[in-house]
C-alpha cells in the first residue's frame, strides 16, 4: 500500500520526455523569434517610411509638373493625406502594408503591389538559383577541404574561394556574357521567360546571372563549412566514434557535418540581402525586368511609394529567410535549443 501511495511522488520526479522537451524548446524559440522579428520589422518599416517622408519629394511635382501652383500642391497633398502628422501617416501606411497594400505609384497610378508581383518572380528565380548553386558547390568544396585538411587540395580550395570572393558580380556577369554568349554561344545574353511558359528556356536564361551572383555565397559557405568541420572533427565525441569502429564516412555525414554546419548556415542569413542588392546590377546587365531593377528605377525617378514598397518586400524576405535559417540550426543542432 505504501509503495502504491508513494508512486505519484516518484512520478513527479521523472524527467520530461525528450520529444516534449524539444516541443517546449521550439515553442520558446518561436516566441523569442517573434519577439525579435516584430520590433525589427516595425523599426525597419519606420525608417523606410521616414526616408520617403523627409526626402523632399512631392507627388504634386510628379503628377502636375513644374506648372503646379502652391494651391495645387496643397490640394494634392490633402487628397493623399500628406498634410497630416508624420506619425499618423506612418500608422495609416503600416496598416495598408500589413493588408498587402503598398500604395500607388506616383508616376503611372498603378498599384505598387501589382507591379512588384509581376517582377518578383524574376528576382526570386535568379536569387533562388544562385543560392542553390552557392549551397551545393560551397558545401562540396567545404567538405572536400575539411576532409583533405592540410593537403594541396585544401590549399587549392582556399585559394579558389579567396579568388572568387574578390570578383564583383558585374565583372563576372560581363565575363560570362563574353565567354558563353559571344565566343561560345551556349546561352542567351538577355531576357526572361516564366517557367510556366517554357521551363528549359527559363533555366537557360537564369543560369548565367545566377552563377554571377552565387560566387560570394560559394566562397563564404565553403570557408565557413571547412572551419566548422575542422573544429567538429577535433571534438571528443568524434574520437569516441572512431574508437567504437564507426566508418569514417558515417562519422562525417551523420555527426561531424551536423554539428559543424552552424557557421555555414549562419552565413546563409547574410547572403540574402547581398543577393537582393546584387540583383540590381545583374538584372540590368542581362536585360531582366526584375525586382531589383524596378527598385532602382523607382529611386532614380523619385517614385517614393515604389521605393518604400520594394524596401518593405526586401525586409520581409530577409526576415523570413532568417527565420528559416534559425529553424534549420535548431533542427540540425538540438543542443542549441537549450539556449532558448
Amino acid at each position: 500500500m505504501t509503495a502504491t501511495l508513494d508512486r505519484p511522488a516518484y512520478a513527479t520526479s521523472v524527467a520530461v520526455p525528450v520529444p516534449r522537451r524539444r516541443r517546449f524548446a521550439l515553442l520558446r524559440l518561436l516566441g523569442r523569434t517573434i519577439g525579435v522579428t516584430v520590433p525589427v520589422f516595425l523599426l525597419a518599416t519606420l525608417v523606410t517610411f521616414l526616408l520617403g517622408a523627409f526626402s523632399g519629394l512631392s507627388p504634386a511635382g510628379q503628377l502636375l509638373g513644374d506648372a503646379a501652383t502652391p494651391a495645387d500642391v496643397a490640394r494634392v497633398n490633402a487628397e493623399l493625406g500628406l498634410d497630416r502628422p508624420v506619425l499618423v501617416q506612418y500608422v495609416d501606411w503600416l496598416g495598408h502594408v500589413v493588408r498587402g497594400d503598398l500604395g500607388t505609384s506616383w508616376l503611372n497610378g498603378v498599384s505598387v503591389t501589382e507591379q512588384i508581383g509581376q517582377r518578383l518572380e524574376v528576382s526570386l528565380s535568379v536569387a533562388g538559383f544562385a543560392l542553390v548553386i552557392g549551397v551545393v558547390v560551397g558545401t562540396a568544396l567545404g567538405v572536400l577541404a575539411a576532409v583533405r585538411q592540410g593537403s594541396w587540395t585544401d590549399r587549392a580550395v582556399t585559394a579558389f574561394c579567396t579568388l572568387i570572393s574578390t570578383l564583383p558580380p558585374f565583372v563576372v556577369s560581363i565575363g560570362l556574357i563574353v565567354v558563353f554568349c559571344v565566343l561560345f554561344p551556349l546561352f542567351p545574353s538577355a531576357g526572361y521567360v516564366s517557367p510556366t511558359e517554357n521551363l528549359s528556356a527559363w533555366l537557360t536564361l537564369i543560369t548565367l546571372p545566377a552563377v554571377a551572383l552565387s560566387l560570394d555565397a560559394v566562397s563564404d559557405i565553403a570557408r565557413q563549412l571547412r572551419t566548422g568541420l575542422v573544429a567538429a572533427q577535433r571534438e571528443n565525441y568524434v574520437v569516441g566514434l572512431v574508437v567504437r569502429g564507426l566508418p569514417p564516412r558515417r562519422i562525417l555525414w551523420r555527426h561531424v557535418l551536423r554539428n559543424g554546419s552552424g557557421p555555414a548556415l549562419s552565413v546563409l542569413g547574410l547572403r540574402v540581402p547581398m543577393l537582393i542588392g546584387g540583383a540590381v546590377v545583374t538584372e540590368s546587365i542581362f536585360g531582366m525586368a526584375g525586382f531589383g531593377r524596378f527598385a532602382a528605377d523607382g529611386a532614380v525617378r523619385g517614385d517614393v511609394p515604389v521605393v518604400q514598397g520594394t524596401l518593405v518586400v526586401a525586409i520581409v524576405v530577409v526576415l523570413l529567410f532568417n527565420l528559416l535559417v534559425n529553424a534549420a540550426l535548431v533542427r540540425l543542432r538540438p543542443a542549441a535549443q537549450r539556449g532558448f
